[in-house]
């Protein structure tokens, strides 16, 4: 007999970003007695929610006009692009911007602040929103079909005991169960295995991007200027590129993305993004000014061919856990909004989950998505051949007859002794943050120390041999956060530690870990970072 409480509802959404929280608002724009609850892992809706973000506003404006009369504060027009390339010591303004960044008409907007307007919609409309509320497992029932989500305990251990304020998760059943948890969702990756939704499809690809935002001083901002650039510091052989976002009141938001389909083990991706802001053309722009706050997520980026299929019984896949994110455009809001409300529209006029993945892909979201499938894959063969590519389906609008692959993350990886240490020509440089541990203090994390560790390393012992020797450990590198070091382990060895109370959620050590031993888990519900100014 579960000593587990039990709530039914009509539809339970996992995830309170922009694609679970549309499909909240649609399902009760189209049928207002259904009884809808949505579940947040952060501790409040936008606490975790991070993104470049300029805004395509179509679909929020269909689904919610009034969104204009109410906007967040961080909320500035579109007015300038700039497209560059950059060497190690110069910019070139490129005088072609691809169509695909052209912004007329977008927002640069906070998803910290949109989420919870929209969130306030949903309650409105009679929804239930849990923050603080982490699922950490699907249920099913007797046929196979998912029934709902397990929410995770409260008040166990860090020995895995139950504490005296301890209490079961409740599990939520109900007719749908649709999962927005955004990229590599924790449940979304059991589900993709245990219904075999990536069959006959592409491995999916990852970025795993970087954000700040930066009070400058008075007069320096640009509002509406939007500048994105390509090349130093990283290789012609790693994918990435920078962003900034000028905002109201002397703010930038500043971001990179590395690909995590890069090759060095030695590469550390949270120095690739301080060495861009180091860069001779950027420096001056933050130079005396104030670091505001840190992020880091990883983006689903594998497109079109890496898509899981996003029905299953009992269950649909949304946004970017189901990877609807447009990387070419730099954009992925609008796609999560899409998925969300389609999801709705199809469940409440079909009463079934089956088909639905066809609905998107022959949908303006999917065909968003066909049309620049093969820009991100292009670039596995280099930076000038990537272009040189992109050139070609943007003249063809995305219409050419092949499909490029992509290959898995950790794959990608080589081993020390097959691939040279490069001299990227990085630079000393004084801006803030000075290192992880300092950024991490920007990211406003708050976990309770006294639980389990929510990063699952399956055998330790590989970490101080077989990796150390054949890696170099490149969790040490690859982590935005500083949660895994090597330390001595008093016999004259090395061991794993874990700073688990450091980790950002952004997951980028259950895609990039060579072995594929590390698995991310849900913490005690409202564990994590706080972006509400990003």
């Amino acid at each position: 007999m579960s000593d587990r409480d039990v709530m039914e509802y009509d539809v339970v959404i996992v995830g309170g970003g922009p694609g679970g929280l549309a499909c909240a608002v649609r399902l009760k724009q189209l049928d207002a007695n259904l009884n809808v609850c949505v579940l947040e892992k952060a501790s409040s809706v936008g606490a975790h929610a991070l993104s470049g973000c300029v805004m395509d506003p179509g679909p929020l404006d269909a689904l919610l006009p009034a969104w204009r009369d109410n906007m967040p504060h961080t909320c500035v027009p579109a007015k300038r692009d700039e497209f560059k390339l950059l060497s190690r010591d110069k910019a070139w303004n490129l005088p072609y911007i691809p169509p695909l960044l052209h912004n007329e008409g977008n927002f640069i907007l906070s998803l910290g602040q949109l989420t919870p307007w929209i969130a306030a919609q949903a309650e409105a409309l009679g929804v239930d929103v849990f923050p603080g509320f982490a699922a950490a497992e699907a249920i099913y029932d007797d046929a196979g079909a998912v029934k709902g989500v397990r929410i995770g305990d409260m008040g166990i251990t860090k020995a895995g005991e139950q504490g005296p304020n301890f209490t079961p998760g409740a599990d939520i059943h109900a007719r749908l169960t649709v999962f927005a948890e955004g990229s590599r969702g924790h449940v979304t990756k059991t589900l993709i295995e245990r219904f075999k939704l990536d069959e006959g499809r592409n491995p999916p690809t990852f970025g795993l991007g970087f954000k700040e935002l930066w009070q400058l001083p008075p007069g320096r901002g640009e509002p509406g200027l939007i500048q994105h650039a390509f090349g130093y510091p990283l290789d012609n052989g790693t994918y990435g590129g920078s962003f900034i976002y000028h905002l109201n009141d002397d703010r930038v938001y500043v971001g990179y993305v590395v690909g995590l389909d890069y090759s060095d083990p030695r590469l550390k991706p949270f120095e690739a993004f301080q060495q861009f802001k180091a860069h001779p053309t950027v420096a001056p722009l933050l130079e005396g000014g104030e670091l505001v706050q840190y992020g880091a997520r990883t983006i689903n980026a594998g497109g079109w061919q890496s898509q899981p299929k996003m029905d299953m019984p009992g269950a649909l896949l949304i946004g970017c856990a189901a990877g609807t994110l447009n990387v070419p455009r730099v954009k992925g809001v609008h796609q999560a909004i899409r998925s969300g409300v389609l999801a709705a529209e199809y469940w409440v006029t079909n009463g079934t989950t089956k088909g639905f993945d066809d609905a998107w892909r022959v949908s303006p979201g999917g065909q968003e998505l066909k049309a620049v499938r093969n820009f991100k894959p292009g670039f596995k063969k280099g930076l000038w051949w990537g272009l040189i590519n992109a050139g070609i389906e943007t003249v063809l609008g995305g219409r050419t007859p092949w499909t490029l692959k992509n290959k898995t993350n950790h794959l990608a990886m080589k081993k020390l002794d097959e691939v040279a240490e490069l001299d990227r020509g990085w630079r000393d440089r004084t801006l803030a943050p000075r290192d992880r541990l300092a950024a991490v203090f920007n990211a406003g994390n708050q976990h309770e120390e006294d639980q389990p560790v929510h990063l699952r390393v399956t055998d330790t012992t590989l970490c101080a041999t077989t990796c150390a020797k054949e890696y170099g450990n490149p969790c040490q590198n690859f982590c935005p956060a500083g949660v895994y070091e090597m330390v001595d382990d008093g016999a004259g060895g090395k061991r794993l530690q874990i700073n688990a109370a450091n980790c950002v959620h952004c997951k980028a050590c259950d895609i990039k870990d060579p072995y594929a031993q590390i698995t991310w888990v849900t913490p005690e519900g409202g564990s994590g970072p706080n972006y509400q100014a990003m």
